[in-house]
């Protein structure tokens, strides 16, 4: 998370200039205005140097904490009892993906050891257990020792010369990247005499390129951005609200919106059923009102306080005992706040800026933009995959139909809002029952909307198509491939088991207007179904699979995302709560 600053200061730094009485006359004089200008390996220019050419080990902190170390791939981590495989910076996102579909607010992580981790000056050590990686964490909290500047890079490749102490250069060296200027001045003694062949080019955390001229300019620019850019460096992987909050600022998140009361639990009992989606509303004069899902209200203060270095929200109602107590706000994280109070006592509250008090209007013509894919139906927990894939477009007059191309409902819709002031979409499709409810929007986001349906558990999902993705490069070819002739399934596995046998005989063909046709054999059964390719919310690409109620096919109907493809191999994965599932195609 990057928050610009205006330039502070332009800071005096330390340039060594030697002088003699005489100099060779073979003296090779650098290129630049400042030819003699040199600093010493050990000046306070040369350690700024060596802290932007650091190795950032920021981008897995959601695994080791730490952003002065980072492990090296591939490894194994283990999250909520799911073994997960991390091979690149890409996996990493499979982590925070099952934090977020795994309904378990405790989330676990443990690293399978050992793993070998590589430190700030790219030194690579082997780690055996929990305690060792511990110690070397414990070196660089948030604070300490991690000193690394991410707010401006080298652009490479650059050329860096040495001298003797008559300012004879002795040497030079192109270097690449980071790792090799880091280790070239680290290799150094403190009294070796270094410059650049200037100008050289760095980057800033916007973009911006700057170019300098010689060693002043050069710590200069470094010493003046090093401070500009939130360098995230904490373990709070995938902060949208600032890390180290203020009292301040917490009361200001928390009128800025409505909250929704996602789960309440108080003395070790789960009260979540009776709160769950009461709409709290904050406001500056130190008043918070409750409303319940038929709109009664219910009226409180709260207040906020720090002690012992931490944001405490103290919350008083005249009929809520459940919420009457002072709580530790111990977590912001996408757009939620969670609240502790000791063991067994937990309140976490969602962010409802655009699902509370707003206009049907804007929900009504959000609908009206595009066609809206349903990604999710879930009762009970469970999943309803016979209308995955599925597309409603919201027409005007009130007028939405749902297709998969071969079939087409047609319903009416409307928007309303309820007692709460939430909207509702109403839908009421004849040949459809599975969609007729009034649903009520828990998520609104540019591209997916979720709904839910008052006093039950039921779920559902859309995520925005537009032009059918049209503009989508990737989207299209990842379609002309799959296209382009007849598939096998080569691989599929659930967590440990090795499933592949069960559909050795299957052949897939993917065919026009979404159309897929499955048959197993010359004499088999055949299955038809629904496919698409999408690119979601999240900006993956994801493959759709339906066929039904073909018991044969249930596993592998599902929203797939795409790892890899080329015009003879596809490969998908799924994380569910219980397992990570992989499907690989291979052209036949």
């Amino acid at each position: 998370m990057k928050k610009f600053m205006s330039y502070l200061m332009f800071s005096s730094l330390l340039l060594v200039a030697l002088s003699f009485t005489s100099c060779q006359e073979e003296f090779e004089e650098l290129p630049g205005e400042d030819s003699q200008e040199a600093i010493l390996a050990s000046s306070s220019t040369a350690q700024l140097i060596k802290r932007t050419s650091s190795k950032d080990g920021s981008y897995d902190n959601i695994v080791d904490g730490a952003s002065c170390i980072a492990i090296n791939f591939p490894y194994v981590v283990n999250v909520n009892g799911l073994d997960v495989n991390i091979d690149a910076v890409e996996d990493l996102k499979l982590i925070k993906q099952i934090f977020n579909e795994v309904e378990v607010d405790d989330d676990i992580l443990e690293i399978i050891f050992p793993v070998q981790i590589t430190l700030s000056d790219y030194t690579e050590i082997t780690i055996s257990s929990k305690e060792q990686l511990r110690e070397k964490v414990e070196e660089c909290i948030e604070g300490g020792d991690d000193d690394d500047i991410e707010c401006i890079d080298f652009v490479y490749p650059i050329v860096v010369y040495s001298f003797d102490i008559n300012l004879q250069q002795t040497g030079n060296v192109t270097v690449e990247n980071d790792m090799q200027l880091r280790r070239y001045f680290a290799e150094r003694g403190d009294d070796d005499l270094l410059s650049f062949d200037f100008p050289i080019t760095l980057e800033l955390y916007d973009d911006t390129k700057v170019s300098v001229s010689n060693n002043a300019e050069l710590a200069n620019a470094i010493e003046t951005a090093k401070s500009e850019c939130d360098e995230d460096d904490d373990d709070d992987y995938d902060d949208d609200y600032d890390d180290d909050f203020t009292q301040e600022r917490l009361e200001e998140y928390l009128v800025a919106c409505p909250w929704l009361v996602n789960e309440v639990i108080r003395a070790n009992v789960d009260n979540t059923g009776q709160y769950f989606d009461y709409v709290m509303n904050f406001t500056e004069d130190g008043n918070v009102v409750m409303k319940d899902r038929v709109g009664n209200s219910l009226m409180g203060t709260w207040s906020t306080r720090i002690g012992e270095n931490r944001v405490l929200l103290n919350l008083e109602f005249e009929a809520l005992a459940d919420f009457d107590l002072e709580w530790f706000v111990y977590d912001l994280e996408d757009g939620k706040i969670k609240l502790y109070a000791g063991e067994g006592e937990r309140i976490i509250m969602k962010k409802a800026c655009d699902i509370v008090d707003n206009t049907p209007d804007t929900l009504r013509e959000i609908l009206k933009e595009c066609s809206w894919v349903i990604k999710k139906v879930k009762l009970n927990n469970e999943d309803i995959d016979r209308l995955l894939g599925y597309e409603f477009n919201f027409h005007a007059e009130g007028v939405v139909t749902l297709s998969s191309e071969s079939n087409i409902s047609e319903g009416e819709w409307a928007i309303t809002t309820n007692a709460q002031g939430r909207l509702v979409m109403a839908i009421t499709m004849g040949d459809e029952p599975g969609v007729s409810f009034e649903w009520l929007l828990s998520d609104l986001r540019d591209k997916r909307l979720g709904f839910s349906i008052e006093d039950s558990n039921y779920e559902l999902i859309l995520e925005r198509v537009c032009d059918n993705n049209s503009d989508d490069d990737d989207v299209a070819e990842i379609r002309n491939i799959m296209m382009g002739g007849e598939w096998m399934i080569a691989k599929y596995t659930e967590g440990d088991n090795d499933e592949t046998q069960n559909y050795a005989a299957f052949t897939f063909a993917f065919q026009a207007e979404l159309a897929v046709n499955v048959t197993t054999g010359e004499t088999g059964p055949t299955y038809p179904g629904l496919w698409r390719i999408i690119r979601d919310s999240e900006g993956e690409l994801k493959c759709y699979l339906n066929f039904g109620l073909a018991t044969a096919m249930q596993v592998l109907m599902d929203d797939w995302k795409i790892v890899s493809i080329t015009n003879e191999r596809i490969e998908l994965k799924m994380i569910n709560e219980n397992s990570i599932e992989i499907l690989v195609f291979e052209k036949k």
